[in-house]
């Protein structure tokens, strides 16, 4: 589990081998900073929002004097098409109409504006909310605490490793079959996985082969004399349960499998 935000570590409340749920806040990193941050936008929100309703005003009030003014211009040229009217009447009425629409539709780009300007404060406190959210230190599964890398006070990086989690629930035994016994196994099969156990028993545990490999490999070195490192394997992986916690990672393993009970 890494730090997803640069700041402070002001606590981080695991140990190695403790037991977390998913979810679990355990740690937190400052946001003093982003808080402030965030205060300051929706200062700046609720000045536009303010600002809106002021144009929302105005265009409405101008919107009533543009039919007042479409009217005179109406009953204007009615007059004048009936030589009731002088032209210079009829030359102020339709600049009045046309100056009232102008700013009927500057109001309107004004409204357009401000509405914009909330859009993008809007996106900046959801990006503060994000980065803030982000702040908290959650376990991303259910597992047990392997390691723990910081501690409080520590000024962490994103992507700077916190504690080390994994679920020991269910563990995968890596084994290596020959092509010769390639063909018996299958994907879903179930097979027996034996452990040390303690003296010289061996405990043994079910399994179900979950991967096989498409390629063929070179039997592992730490493992293998140079003469049987010139065979060439394929490796499969086996699911094992293990809800008595007796697998460890990286203990090694048995795998038997196949109608006689044949080790691989």
């Amino acid at each position: 589990m890494a730090a997803e935000i640069a700041g402070r570590l002001l606590r981080l409340e695991v140990e190695e081998g403790d037991r977390m749920a998913k979810g679990a806040v355990v740690g937190a990193v400052d946001t003093v900073a982003l808080q402030l941050e965030r205060r300051e936008l929706l200062a700046r929100r609720a000045a536009a929002a303010s600002r809106t309703r002021e144009v929302d005003a105005n265009v409405a009030s101008l919107s009533g004097q543009r039919e007042v003014a479409e009217r005179d211009l109406a009953r204007t040229e009615r007059l004048l098409s009936a030589s009731a009217a002088t032209a210079q009447q009829g030359d102020r009425a339709q600049r009045e109409a046309g100056v009232i629409r102008e700013q009927v539709a500057g109001a309107r780009a004004a409204r357009v504006t401000v509405g914009q300007e909330l859009a993008a404060i809007d996106a900046q406190v959801a990006r503060l909310d994000d980065r803030l959210a982000r702040s908290r230190v959650a376990s991303p599964l259910d597992g047990t605490v392997l390691a723990r890398y910081a501690e409080a006070g520590e000024y962490v990086q994103p992507g700077q490793p916190l504690f080390k989690v994994a679920s020991l629930d269910t563990l995968t035994l890596r084994a290596y079959v020959s092509g010769a016994q390639l063909s018996s196994v299958k994907l879903g099969q179930l097979v027996t996985i034996r452990i040390d156990g303690g003296g010289d028993s061996l405990a043994q545990l079910p399994g179900r082969v979950t991967w096989v490999a498409s390629n063929a490999e070179f039997t592992p070195t730490p493992i293998q004399t140079r003469e049987e490192r010139t065979e060439q394997v394929y490796a499969v992986k086996v699911a094992v349960a293990n809800s008595r916690g007796m697998l460890k990672i990286g203990m090694p393993g048995e795998l038997v499998f196949g109608p006689a009970g044949q080790e691989k």
